[in-house]
C-alpha cells in the first residue's frame, strides 16, 4: 500500500488521528497489507497473540471467545474504520479471542512493538487504548462472558426485558434530502457513522441511506456524486416504538432483511437502533443465522446452518424468553429457511407455467413452531386455462423435491402425508374451495379431523393472493354454520385436561408412557381448539392462537377475561413443554410430550391444577352453547 493511503487511513482512525504528521509517517512506513477472505480466522482464542495491530480498511470481522463449557458468544462485529489485535498482544502472548473474516476483509497491520512504543511514548494514545479499549474490555465484558453460564439457566435476560428506548442511539444524525450524495458521504464520515437519517422539507424523516447504499448504487455503478442523495435513498423507513421491547426490534430487521430501525415515540424520533446492536445485547443472535440462510443458493449449504436452528431456541429459553415470543422468533427463521429451499429448488426447476402459494398448516401454520418437528405442508396453484399436465408435472417435481430438501435439513416427512409432494394436497385453487366445501357443508367426523389440520394454514411463499381467496372462502362458508361449528365443538369437547374426578393431575396407565401425561394433546390442544372455533364463529380469521384469543377479547367484557386467561394459560402451558423438551435435548433424548407429574415442583402442580381447572369449566361453557350437537 502506498504511504501516502496508509497514512490517510491512520489519519481517520482512532487513536492513530492524535499523531502529529511525523509519527504517522514513521508509523506508515513499515504498515503491510493484509486480505483475509470470507471465513478466514485472523487468529484462535488461546493462539499465539498476534504480532500486528490489524486496522480495517474495507471489509468486516467477528469477535467471540468460548466460555468454560464451550459455549460460542459474540463480543462484536467489527467494520471499517475499526481495529483488533491490540488487546490479545498487550495483555499477554495469548489471543484472548478468536477473529474470523464475516465477508472478504483488508487490512493494514501495524507491528506490535510500534503500538506498544506509542503506548509507552504518547500519552493520548496510551489513554484511548487503555481507558477506551483495554479497561472496558478486560474488566466488563471479557469477566462477564468468563463467569455467566449459559448452559445451565443463567444467562441474561435483556433481549426480552430492555426497551428500545434504553439502547437506542439518542443523537440520531440527519440531513436534507436535497444536499449531494457527496455532501451525505463527507456528513456520515465527519460523524463516524453508518447511516443518514434524510429529513423531507418539513423535517419529517422520508429515507435513509447507508454505507451499503453508496457501495452498491453509487460506487459499484459509477454514479455521479453530485447528483441528489434523496434519489438513491431507502424510501421505505421502517419504525419501532420506543416502548417496544428489544426483541421486537429483532423481529423487524428479520422480517423485512434491513439493518438499522428508527424508534420513534408517539411519531416523533427518539433514536436509531442496528443490528449490531441487537447482536452485542444478545450474544449469539437470531440475525446472525437468518443472514447465514441468505447467504446460501444450494441445499448443501443450507443443511449446516438448519442444524443451528434448534440452537436458538435453547438459547431464547435460557434467556427466560416468553413462550409467545421465543414462537414468533422461529417462525421467522423457519420460514426464511423455508422460503429460501423454495428459492433454490424453483430456480433448478425454472420458472412456474402458473401463480402458486406455498402453504403450511399445523404448529407451523399457527406460528406455534418451536422445536422442528415433521412436515405440513400443502400447494395451491392458479387454475390452468391450458397446458394442465405441464403444470400437474411441475408441481409434483416440485413437491418431491422440498420433501427430500426439507428432509436433509432435518425436518422428516409426515408420516401421515400430509405434504405437497402428496398429489391430493398440491390441487389448484378451484379443487381447494371443494375441499373446504365439503368439509363445511358434510361434517363428517373425518372432514371435521380435515378441518382441524388445514384450517390453520398459512402462506410462506409465492401468490400469497391464492391463499387469501381461500381463506375469504372459507370465512364465508363456516360464519353462521352451526351444523358444521356444533360437530367441530362435538370433537374437540371430547379432548379432556388430565385431571380426575377428585381433581389431580391424572396419567396414563399403561403403555410406553405409563405414569405420564400428554401436555399438548391434552393441555395446548384444547385452548388451540377453543381459539379455532372462536376464530370460525366471528368471521375474521386469524391463524395464531394468540391472535384469535386477542379478536375473541374484542367481543364483551365477559369475552376479554376469558380471553386473558386462557392467553395465561397457553403461555404457561407451552413454557412448561419447552422446558421439558430442553431438558430432554440437553440430556441426550429425544423430546417429545409426555410430562412426568412427579418430576413437577409443587407451585408447577398447583398452577396446572388450576391451569386445567379453568380450561374445562370454558370446555363445559362451550358444550351448553353447542348442546344440541355436541351431545350426538
Amino acid at each position: 500500500m502506498p504511504a501516502r493511503d496508509a497514512i490517510t487511513l491512520l489519519r481517520e482512525t482512532p487513536p492513530f488521528n492524535l499523531l502529529d504528521d511525523s509519527l504517522l509517517a514513521n508509523v506508515a512506513q513499515d504498515a503491510v497489507e493484509q486480505f483475509y477472505p470470507k471465513g478466514q480466522i485472523a487468529h484462535h482464542q488461546n493462539g499465539p497473540a498476534p504480532e500486528h495491530l490489524n486496522i480495517i480498511r474495507a471489509g468486516a470481522v467477528k469477535v467471540f471467545v468460548r466460555t468454560n463449557e464451550g459455549e460460542e458468544v459474540l463480543v462484536d462485529y467489527r467494520t471499517a474504520g475499526d481495529f483488533f489485535g491490540l488487546l490479545s498482544f498487550a495483555c499477554g502472548d495469548l489471543a484472548r479471542d478468536t477473529i474470523v473474516a464475516e465477508e472478504d476483509t483488508s487490512c493494514l497491520l501495524i507491528r506490535k512493538e510500534t503500538v506498544l512504543g506509542l503506548m509507552r511514548e504518547h500519552a493520548g494514545f496510551s489513554e484511548f487504548c487503555f481507558r477506551t479499549r483495554l479497561k472496558r474490555l478486560v474488566d466488563m465484558t471479557y469477566r462477564e462472558i468468563r463467569d455467566r453460564t449459559l448452559l445451565y439457566g443463567g444467562g441474561d435476560k435483556l433481549l426480552f426485558t430492555n426497551i428500545l428506548d434504553d439502547l437506542a442511539t439518542k443523537e440520531v444524525v440527519t440531513a436534507s434530502e436535497e444536499i449531494s450524495v457527496r455532501e451525505a458521504a463527507e456528513i456520515m464520515t465527519d460523524r463516524n457513522i453508518s447511516s443518514l437519517v434524510l429529513l423531507d422539507s418539513h423535517g419529517f424523516p422520508s429515507g435513509m441511506i447507508t454505507d451499503r447504499d453508496l457501495r452498491k448504487k453509487v460506487v459499484a455503478r459509477g454514479r455521479d456524486t453530485r447528483g441528489r442523495v434523496g434519489d438513491i435513498m431507502s424510501v421505505t423507513v421502517i419504525k419501532a416504538e420506543a416502548g417496544d421491547h428489544c426483541f421486537e426490534a429483532l423481529l423487524k430487521m428479520m422480517r423485512y432483511r434491513i439493518h438499522h430501525l428508527l424508534v420513534v415515540d408517539k411519531g416523533r424520533m427518539k433514536g436509531i437502533i442496528t443490528s449490531h446492536d441487537l447482536m452485542m445485547l444478545q450474544g449469539r443472535s437470531p440475525l446472525s443465522v437468518a443472514r447465514e440462510i441468505e447467504g446460501r443458493d444450494t441445499i448443501d449449504g443450507l443443511v449446516p446452518v438448519s442444524r443451528k436452528i434448534d440452537t436458538i431456541v435453547t438459547l431464547l429459553i435460557r434467556e427466560g424468553a416468553k413462550a409467545g415470543h421465543i414462537t414468533r422468533i422461529m417462525t421467522e427463521i423457519n420460514d426464511r429457511l423455508l422460503r429460501k429451499a423454495l428459492e433454490i429448488t424453483e430456480s433448478k426447476l425454472g420458472p412456474p407455467p402458473v401463480g402458486y402459494c406455498w402453504i403450511v398448516f399445523g404448529s407451523e401454520g399457527r406460528k406455534e413452531q418451536t422445536f422442528r418437528t415433521d412436515q405440513d405442508n400443502a400447494l395451491i396453484y392458479e387454475d390452468p386455462e391450458e397446458g394442465g399436465e405441464k403444470t400437474t408435472e411441475y408441481f409434483a417435481e416440485l413437491g418431491m423435491q422440498m420433501r427430500d430438501a426439507l428432509s436433509r435439513c432435518g425436518i422428516p416427512p409426515c408420516c401421515a402425508d400430509y405434504m405437497a409432494s402428496n398429489p391430493r394436497w398440491r390441487q389448484p385453487l378451484r379443487v381447494w374451495k371443494e375441499y373446504f366445501s365439503g368439509w363445511v357443508n358434510s361434517p363428517t367426523p373425518e372432514a371435521v379431523l380435515s378441518s382441524l389440520i388445514f384450517f390453520d394454514f398459512r402462506a410462506v411463499y409465492g401468490d400469497s393472493l391464492l391463499a387469501e381467496k381461500l381463506r375469504s372462502f372459507l370465512v364465508h362458508e363456516a360464519k353462521g354454520n352451526s351444523r358444521f361449528l356444533g360437530q367441530m365443538a362435538g370433537a374437540i369437547l371430547k379432548n379432556r385436561p388430565p385431571l380426575d374426578f377428585i381433581g389431580r393431575l391424572s396419567s396414563e396407565r399403561k403403555g410406553p408412557h405409563k405414569g405420564r401425561f400428554n401436555i399438548k394433546v391434552n393441555g395446548l390442544c384444547p385452548v388451540i381448539d377453543i381459539a379455532r372455533l372462536s376464530a370460525l364463529e366471528s368471521g375474521p380469521y386469524h391463524t395464531s392462537t394468540l391472535a384469535r384469543l386477542a379478536g375473541f377479547a374484542e367481543r364483551d367484557a365477559a369475552s376479554a377475561r376469558c380471553s386473558r386467561e386462557l392467553e395465561q394459560a397457553f403461555e404457561f402451558l407451552m413454557s412448561l413443554r419447552l422446558s421439558h423438551q430442553f431438558r430432554q435435548i440437553r440430556d441426550g433424548i429425544e423430546p417429545d410430550n409426555y410430562i412426568d407429574p412427579g418430576g413437577l415442583s409443587n407451585v408447577e402442580k398447583a398452577v396446572l391444577k388450576e391451569t386445567f381447572r379453568f380450561i374445562l369449566s370454558v370446555q363445559d361453557t362451550v358444550r351448553k352453547k353447542y348442546a344440541a350437537w355436541a351431545e350426538q
